[in-house]
């Protein structure tokens, strides 16, 4: 239910141009419990998207971002272009303009129900955090899980969010039914470094605590060292501190890869930089200059670094989808998982937590909206 007390609607796209295009904007919502934010709520369209792939064997990739921005303002952040489209930009805007798409659970299931639908696997977080603070209010994410799981499809979940903790039993019940894949981005293990470069995310202890929760609740959960960042977090005793509490939190795999910065990124990047370590700018000018990965020796290194840090202490080397860039999904790798039968009880009422949150039942069928 909305928060009607303590919301303001206003429809007006004068200042925001671009919302203008969208001829689904239900209203734009503002609350002092998310102070400086705004939430566009939208009627989405549609919800999985088709991403191209760069492996034979896997031509392309599934996603579902149910948020467009993220409050999690991490400064490094890959999606930042992505709000340009809506005339917004990819710094302050990115962090506070956030498009929520409020009836993405219902669209997503008509589509997974659709004849041609082959159950490839689905990715989540891999342009914006499906757990951002949000969620706890909207709980999108329960809708999109069971339908997934009721479909037979598996999917694969990336976040940096431990409200990831609240759907803990729902998520080991569609494990019993499909392939689901957890990781959590943990990328820096210094706490005033971290919310520094990510501030509206929840520590890094908070974090590792939630792939603790994951573990023991019987789920595979990766961890993301994603990324690294040359001269800030790539020195042994960062790295060293890292993986040892990768290692304590239960975590399956690791998987790592170094700072890249694309155009619109790389000048909120460089902000920061020169407000919080300018003895670093030239460096990172130098090493970014014509690329936006960091240079192949520059990786070389890192790897010949981090082989050894993996085998002392007894991490496996993760694989990212090369479709996605998620968490490669299990269900490319095992048998086909028998589907479960789900559904309802002799009475009518969901014997499933899947069942429960499925959309159309009566509790998904409650508004979504602040």
């Amino acid at each position: 239910m909305r928060w009607s007390e303590q919301a303001t609607t206003a429809t007006d796209s004068s200042a925001l141009p671009g919302l203008a295009k969208l001829s689904n904007l239900v209203a734009s919502v503002t609350t002092p419990e998310f102070a400086g934010v705004t939430f566009h709520e939208i009627l989405a369209k549609s919800a999985l998207n088709r991403v191209p792939g760069s492996d034979s064997a896997l031509p392309f990739g599934w996603t579902i971002n149910p948020y467009r921005g993220c409050s999690h303002a991490c400064v490094y952040c890959f999606a930042r272009p992505t709000h340009e489209y809506l005339d917004l930009d990819g710094g302050d805007d990115f962090d506070r303009q956030i498009v929520v798409k409020v009836n993405v659970a219902e669209v997503l299931s008509r589509e997974l129900r659709r004849p041609t639908w082959q159950r490839y696997p689905v990715a989540l977080g891999t342009n914006t955090d499906p757990y951002q603070r949000a969620e706890g209010k909207y709980r999108l994410m329960p809708g999109i899980i069971a339908a997934l799981a009721d479909s037979g499809t598996p999917f694969s979940i990336l976040t940096k969010g431990t409200l990831l903790r609240r759907d803990l039993p729902l998520l080991v019940e569609a494990a019993q039914h499909v392939p689901v894949d957890i990781a959590m981005s943990i990328a820096i293990h210094d706490d005033d470094l971290q919310q520094s470069v990510e501030p509206g995310t929840p520590t890094t202890a908070a974090r590792l605590a939630t792939v603790r929760a994951a573990t023991d609740a019987g789920l595979r959960c990766s961890v993301f060292m994603m990324p690294v960042l040359p001269w800030l977090t790539d020195d042994l005793d960062h790295l060293h501190r890292a993986l040892a509490a990768v290692r304590a939190s239960g975590a399956t795999s690791l998987l790592y890869s170094a700072l890249h910065l694309k155009p619109g990124v790389k000048e909120w990047w460089s902000a920061w930089l020169e407000r919080e370590h300018p003895e670093l700018v030239t460096r990172y000018r130098d090493m970014y200059a014509t690329s936006t990965y960091a240079p192949l020796g520059y990786r070389k290194w890192l790897a010949a670094r981090m082989r050894p840090l993996l085998a002392e202490h007894g991490l496996e080397h993760g694989t990212a989808d090369p479709a996605t860039g998620s968490t490669r999904s299990s269900a490319l790798d095992d048998a086909a998982a028998a589907r479960g039968t789900l559904g309802f009880g002799a009475d009518g009422r969901p014997r499933s937590l899947i069942a429960h949150e499925l959309p159309g039942c009566a509790r998904s069928s409650q508004p979504r909206l602040f």
